[in-house]
């Protein structure tokens, strides 16, 4: 996971998108498919002579994707306009009045008719693109039905309500609920902040009694048990004094987790109401709590907390928390 930034790109939503065949079928009717043949032409030169599926000059789906993504990274990346251009579109998934680059149409990344939006290639595009140079893979709706729960929480991370309805749904298909709950609920430890969000999230609401009885069954466990409590109202689940670190750092770090520099929603899960003197004194045992995102959200509230008692607080934890990881080795 990526450090903190401001200008960390938020998690994106996820899209929606055809088949190999259908895209590669837009690629080939792209105002620039011409350059196609040439392409793998010379891909076939550097493999030592034609491939099947190759005689007719078009080549097979896959490999007419993987060399128009080239061909699109290379003009993208020639013309650094163009690259803003389409990432904008992207992040915006708004249609657009107005002139586009000619460029962008003549790859099949836009849509010829006023007002322009991303064609099915272009979401395609940019999401390679974006996960090559963020780091961040942008879901793709119907593709986590065969996935693990570790998987699928990681993935669901930014869904809206409705898709992540939709999304579970092709998931529970044809699974038993109460393993599938029990599944969810076994991969919580193990997860990122966000994700176990998100999974406590499910198991709560989305999940129905099944969801709710493996919740019941966590209760018990530190720290995740602690962080199902908070999550859930669950009052008669209190943290021990060791478990109060980490919860507090595990619901920090899941709104650092989804990106876009929200950094006052940070510093105020952690303040929780308190006045400066008590942030303060709750910070120093942010470092005891043993939470791999601790140094993360320290670095947060020294950079961001209005208070210098508060940031002063957080330094000398910060330091601890070396101190402490050098300790154990």
């Amino acid at each position: 996971m990526r450090s903190y930034d401001d200008d960390t790109l938020p998690l994106q939503p996820p899209i929606r998108l055809p088949d190999a065949a259908t895209l590669a079928s837009a690629v080939r009717a792209a105002p620039l498919s011409h350059e196609l043949k040439a392409l793998l032409d010379r891909d076939d030169e550097r493999r030592g002579g034609h491939e099947d599926g190759h005689e007719d000059g078009v080549g097979d789906d896959a490999r007419v994707l993987e060399a128009w993504a080239r061909l699109c990274r290379a003009r993208l990346a020639a013309d650094q306009r163009l690259l803003l251009e389409l990432i904008r579109m992207f992040l915006s998934r708004e249609p657009v009045a107005g002139r586009v680059p000619r460029t962008l149409t003549d790859l099949g990344l836009v849509r010829q008719a006023e007002p322009y939006t991303l064609s099915w290639l272009g979401l395609w595009v940019a999401r390679l693109i974006i996960a090559e140079t963020a780091g961040q893979e942008i879901p793709v709706m119907g593709t986590l039905a065969g996935a693990d729960a570790a998987t699928l929480l990681h993935g669901l991370r930014s869904y809206p309500e409705a898709e992540r309805s939709e999304e579970l749904a092709g998931w529970l298909d044809g699974r038993d609920r109460e393993r599938a709950a029990a599944e969810i609920a076994g991969a919580l430890a193990g997860v990122s902040p966000l994700s176990r969000a998100v999974g406590v999230e499910l198991l709560s609401s989305g999940l129905g009694e099944e969801g709710r009885r493996a919740l019941g069954g966590l209760l018990e466990e530190p720290r995740l048990g602690a962080v199902v409590a908070a999550r859930t109202g669950r009052e008669e689940r209190r943290p021990s004094p060791d478990e109060i670190a980490w919860v507090l750092v595990d619901m920090a770090a899941a709104l650092l987790e989804f990106g876009g520099g929200e950094a006052g929603e940070v510093i105020e899960s952690i303040a929780m109401g308190m006045d400066a003197e008590e942030q303060a004194g709750t910070i120093a045992i942010l470092a005891f709590g043993d939470h791999p995102w601790t140094g993360r959200v320290l670095r947060v509230i020294i950079d961001h907390h209005p208070d210098e008692r508060v940031t002063a607080a957080a330094r000398k934890a910060l330091r601890r928390l070396h101190g402490l990881a050098d300790a154990r080795g």
